[in-house]
């Protein structure tokens, strides 16, 4: 019996969370189908540096799919401040206070406090969060935000191969179906053949050998056992991939390419009615597996 629910939806959400030293690190990924891998990620100013760090992180779980990551960090803390003294103006200001006190006879110094209140002589200027010491509970949020997207990934993935795995199982029928209706194809053209030669005739008698020759030759031309031979393959190969724990959607999708061309076949060569409404059932659900299979991983 096959296993099922092993492969990944390419649809998922995950969110992590992680608080350290008074710092909030939450995390969200987004991911939907998609050819490749492609992940953006969307971190605060200047927290750029963090970035290549945190796709290795997603990349080491998740193997294709748009995704699309949040980071926010929030901190409790009163930010640090870093005062800062422009010497030039400064100096400038003792200068020019010097001056106008020999300049005028004035009385009194320039105080530490009276330079203070110059405009431009102190700045004061916030420390920001430095990105590199919280990289490690950054990181550990966006994989907690991962293995949970992945999770959701698998439940997903596993609803998908249960649906598959129906749908795979309506198509062998068909072609349980086919296989035996095919056999009467060839009697039913040599009977229809031998009726129409006998209405052209009007009574002459008619040439077994010829008859059975043309039969034979409408049998090579509509022979489809080797159609439903590498069908029944691929339907096998098809679902064992859906056990797989590696990304399969690739695989998948080749695999419903080539079922598709071999029942195309079977419709031309064929020429039966039977067959051609199997036929027509099988592409429709080969078309509706094609496009679950475009959600997997």
């Amino acid at each position: 019996m096959e296993r099922n629910g092993m492969i990944r939806s390419m649809t998922g959400y995950g969110r992590g969370c992680r608080q350290k030293d008074g710092i909030s690190y939450e995390v969200e990924i987004r991911s939907v189908n998609n050819r490749f891998l492609d992940i953006t990620v969307r971190l605060p100013g200047g927290w750029v540096s963090l970035e290549e760090r945190i796709k290795r992180e997603i990349q080491s779980l998740v193997r294709r799919g748009r995704v699309d990551v949040f980071v926010q960090v929030r901190t409790d803390q009163l930010p640090g401040r870093n005062v800062t003294i422009n010497w030039e103006v400064a100096e400038a200001v003792i200068r020019a206070a010097r001056e106008m006190k020999e300049r005028f006879a004035l009385d009194g110094s320039l105080s530490v406090s009276d330079l203070f209140h110059v405009p431009e002589v102190v700045g004061v200027e916030e420390v920001p969060l430095d990105p590199e010491s919280c990289g490690d509970p950054l990181l550990e949020a966006v994989r907690l935000a991962c293995i949970n997207l992945v999770e959701m990934r698998r439940k997903e993935g596993k609803a998908l191969a249960e649906d598959l795995i129906a749908r795979t199982e309506a198509l062998r029928k068909r072609l349980i179906e086919i296989r035996e209706r095919a056999p009467r194809v060839v009697e039913d053209y040599r009977r229809r053949l031998e009726a129409r030669l006998k209405e052209w005739m009007d009574g002459v008698s008619l040439d077994e050998n010829r008859l059975m020759m043309e039969a034979a030759v409408h049998a090579e031309r509509s022979d489809i056992e080797e159609e439903l031979t590498r069908l029944d393959s691929h339907v096998s190969q098809f679902r064992q991939l859906l056990s797989s724990d590696e990304p399969v959607g690739r695989r998948l999708d080749f695999l419903l390419q080539e079922m598709n061309r071999e029942i195309n076949t079977i419709g031309s060569k064929a020429n039966d009615g039977l067959i051609s409404l199997c036929v027509v059932d099988c592409k429709s659900e080969l078309e509706k597996m094609r496009e679950q299979v475009q959600n997997i991983e």
